[in-house]
């Protein structure tokens, strides 16, 4: 069973900055193409960002540019830095196999609030 955690979350004003990390339990990570995704109240989860195991990333189009997301293998831990963060970037962060579903079982996430 994967275990999944995130940590980095908090509340920043618009413009600011966030860095979240999601350390998985075993070593499989390091095949799989990861992903950040986000739930905000009221709607879906979506795919945020992915990053294979070699490096090669995508992101959703709003938040190019502004979001990067990165990856150490020897930790088995995904990164996902936010910038010029944005009211609607507010949501509840996991990290989870990019290419899903199937998932592995979610994390609690990370709650990210940007507000002034």
């Amino acid at each position: 069973q994967v275990q999944l955690v995130e940590s980095g979350g908090g509340l920043v004003q618009p413009g600011g900055s966030l860095r979240l990390s999601c350390t998985a339990s075993v070593s499989i990570f390091r095949n799989a193409i990861m992903g950040w995704y986000r739930q905000a109240p009221g709607k879906q989860r979506e795919l945020v960002a992915s990053c294979t195991s070699g490096g090669r990333t995508n992101y959703l189009e709003s938040v190019k540019d502004r979001f990067t997301i990165s990856r150490d293998n020897a930790k088995n831990t995904v990164y996902l830095q936010m910038n010029s963060l944005k009211p609607e970037d507010t949501a509840v962060y996991y990290c989870n196999i990019g290419t899903g579903p199937p998932f592995w079982s979610w994390g609690q996430g990370t709650q990210v609030t940007v507000s002034s």
